[in-house]
């Protein structure tokens, strides 16, 4: 305890400068304690998110034999369209002559003919009077925030009859321990949380480091003048760490005031992709746990170790010696964390894509953790090794200046250059991250394909559908029913019900269609179905009270066409039966009908407002589009992108304090320098050669094996894209960026003015 007194006595009484930079190291500890925060208050976020999804699911009455009673219950059934990249849920209730509490956000459960729609939804109906087609009836209310995931969701609950639901799901109450579809899958949100910790904690860690070291020499210098005057070892390390742990305390209180206000502030605007209720953001016991203890923790720890030297030699800190070279043990963890991206690398170039199996995430993720400590690590020596070569070969005068105090202090470039050093290395992974979200969510091809099946909709609609304005065309989709008497079921057809000029409509290409007969139809670059001339397929008509069966036999004649690029729109083969071959007197109930259009956002959003006031009800299957995984890589994309500008901000911040804290501790050297003659223009040189030189060791490797990182990412990944190098232009200018503030940002930091006072302490 006296040596903690003795540390703020220090503190309080060591004049203006001490007080100011306290000022800085806890103005320092709040930024960086206020983005910790942010980083771990996003996985409560989606989890509040989460649990008013699975608030409002319906559960089932079941009996127990587990089969569903309907009796007096109400009816429900949920479709879910998307609305450009974002989905819009349409929930359908039917009540009953039981009662049962409404859904969370509503005071009582819709009539037939009422629509209670989100705010979003209202304001958008408003803006898109077409978009009502969609839901039969009229707004009755609005949703309220607890049955809502996020205040931008699209979502209904329209009121219907029983008659129309008679399809629907019985519902005895609200309320499910899970959701159905999480805002961002389990699998997606532990890669985030790791990409998250690459971007923001390590830089953040440096950073809370830097400010915790501010003023590092003189700190270092009058600790050693304390343990010459007789106070011990471990005390003038507890004297250093006072100070820093009273900085880190004040800064983490302050953080976590500042991070309240971020929260109003981003609630009340919202992020792109993702929005949220303020309630989300509040921190739980275990932030306001990490920030108000861990902080002050590790500036604890970084107190003690920064007093060591002062603590083991004082003779040899007040004398100046030379330091220790640092050790090269830095390059084993990044030659082994390099060793095994190589080897995906190498794997994924020759075509042996390995699984993604648990084992190899581990292996990638683990080598990945291994190269960014090894970049840190290895950042002094190799600094300093390149230091000496130049300096020996070095003909100007500011470049040897610079390379010889860069030799004298290698440590002092972990101050300096390793946040964004490390930033650069995980800016590659983030991009492989959004690369496989949008392998798997986007639609590729020109054309669009939606099937509803045609079993539980009319006549009246299916016409309805059929004369769409935005269509490019429409065809009916059969499949061959299995003959129960047959032990071993042989192989199923597709028929095609269209004509040659609706075949040409929806296809790249066709050759030799003729209309009136049917047509056996082959894609030559997919594989078929394994389909013969003469083999007899059956097919089922009509409806559930009228059945019939329709007898095809595979055409001698092959017609060849060519698929849509990025499209299955047919497969490989199939039959083309005329429309004018089926009897006329029957439905095509047991079909599905598919709609083609255009696969731009306006005409798919046509496309879906057509059918929603077609067939409110009917089940839409919008081919090639996940509009889950749309949303999801959108939430994904903006935490990454919030998370990339809390690092930058980060890797800024700790290089700006660390260059003007070296400048000022190399005052005395600066102005000796001046009195033995040295230009201004030259000290500025050989003191931007000393900040870009070590930026430009670390940002090298960092680039080179921050794309193996990447590569290795997504070569575990198993999708298509394994190699990204339009994201290198990008990472290369963004380098240089880096390179050209830190070089302009160290011209300021040495000035004209002599202070005598600085040569008589030296």
């Amino acid at each position: 305890m006296r040596e903690l007194l003795l540390g703020i006595r220090l503190l309080l009484g060591s004049g203006r400068g001490n007080r100011a930079r306290f000022a800085l190291m806890v103005a320092g500890g709040s930024l960086g304690v206020c983005c910790l925060a942010m980083v771990l208050t996003i996985p409560g976020i989606l989890e509040s998110q989460d649990a008013r999804i699975a608030a409002r699911q319906s559960v089932v009455p079941r009996d127990f034999s587990g089969r569903a009673i309907r009796d007096g219950f109400p009816l429900t059934t949920d479709r879910t369209d998307p609305y450009g990249a974002a989905p819009l849920t349409r929930v359908f209730i039917a009540r009953g002559t039981r009662e049962i509490e409404p859904p969370p956000g509503l005071v009582a459960l819709p009539r037939d003919g009422q629509v209670f729609a989100s705010p979003a939804l209202h304001r958008l109906l408003r803006a898109e009077p077409a978009l009502a087609q969609r839901f039969p009836g009229k707004e009755a209310g609005l949703i309220g925030a607890e049955g809502l995931a996020r205040p931008d969701e699209l979502v209904a609950y329209v009121g219907v009859s029983r008659s129309v639901l008679s399809d629907g799901y019985p519902v005895k109450q609200w309320g499910t321990g899970y959701a159905p579809n999480p805002t961002v899958q389990p699998a997606t949100l532990d890669i985030l949380r790791f990409t998250m910790a690459g971007v923001v904690l390590l830089p953040l860690t440096v950073f809370l480091s830097v400010c915790a070291r501010l003023s590092a020499a003189e700190r270092t210098r009058r600790l050693a003048a304390l343990r010459l005057l007789g106070l011990s070892r471990k005390g003038t390390q507890r004297v250093n760490a006072a100070e820093t742990v009273a900085a880190a305390c004040l800064g983490a209180v302050l953080g976590l005031v500042e991070y309240e206000a971020v929260n109003r502030l981003v609630s009340w605007i919202g992020l792109p992709g993702l929005r949220m209720y303020p309630s989300d953001g509040r921190l739980s016991a275990t932030t306001v746990v990490v920030c108000l203890v861990g902080c002050p923790a590790l500036a604890w720890f970084v107190g003690r170790a920064s007093a060591r030297k002062a603590a083991a030699s004082p003779l040899a800190v007040r004398r100046g010696a030379v330091e220790k070279p640092p050790s090269k043990w830095g390059f084993v963890p990044l030659a082994a964390g390099v060793g095994v991206m190589a080897g995906y690398c190498v794997a994924g170039a020759r075509g042996y894509v390995p699984t993604s199996t648990a084992l190899s995430s581990t292996l990638v993720l683990s080598a990945i953790g291994l190269v960014g400590v090894g970049l840190v690590l290895s950042l002094p020596a190799l600094s300093g090794f390149l230091a000496r070569r130049v300096a020996r070969t070095a003909e100007s005068l500011p470049l040897g200046l610079a390379m010889r105090r860069s030799e004298t202090e290698p440590g002092g470039v972990l101050r300096v250059a390793t946040g964004l050093v490390l930033l650069v290395f995980v800016a590659p992974l983030a991009q492989g991250v959004l690369i496989e979200l949008n392998q798997a969510s986007r639609n590729t091809s020109s054309v669009q394909r939606y099937d509803i099946m045609l079993e539980k909709t009319g006549r009246s609609q299916q016409r309805a559908l059929e004369s769409l304005p935005a269509l490019r065309t429409y065809f009916a989709l059969l499949t061959s029913a299995y003959d129960a008497d047959e032990s071993m079921p042989g192989t199923a057809a597709t028929a095609v019900v269209a004509t040659c000029a609706q075949l040409r409509r929806m296809v790249r290409s066709v050759d030799g269609c003729v209309d009136g007969r049917p047509l056996w139809l082959r894609d030559p670059a997919q594989m078929g179905e394994g389909l013969e001339a003469g083999d007899s397929f059956h097919f089922l008509l009509g409806d559930e009270h009228h059945t019939r069966d329709l007898k095809l036999t595979v055409p001698d004649q092959k017609v060849r066409f060519h698929n849509p690029v990025g499209s299955q729109m047919l497969g490989g083969e199939a039959i083309l039966l005329p429309p004018s071959m089926l009897p006329r007197d029957v439905r095509l109930a047991k079909a599905t009908l598919v709609l083609v259009s255009d696969s731009d956002d306006a005409t798919v959003r046509r496309v879906l407002d057509g059918i929603g006031a077609a067939a409110p009800t009917a089940q839409v299957v919008p081919q090639a589009i996940d509009v889950t995984a749309l949303q999801q890589g959108a939430v994904v994309k903006t935490l990454l992108t919030v998370g990339m500008i809390l690092g930058l901000v980060i890797g800024v911040a700790a290089y700006l304090v660390a260059a003007t804290d070296r400048a000022v501790e190399r005052r005395p050297q600066v102005t000796a320098l001046t009195l033995l003659g040295a230009r201004t223009r030259t000290l500025r040189a050989a003191q931007v050669a000393q900040v870009v030189l070590p930026l430009v060791v670390g940002l090298v490797p960092a680039l080179v094996v921050g794309k193996m990182a990447e590569s290795s990412y997504l070569v575990i990944g198993g999708g298509p894209v394994l190699w990204d190098g339009a994201g290198v232009p990008v990472l290369l200018v963004c380098a240089l960026g880096v390179v050209v503030v830190a070089a302009v940002g160290a011209l300021p930091l040495v000035g004209r003015r002599i202070d005598p006072e600085l040569i008589r302490r030296h």
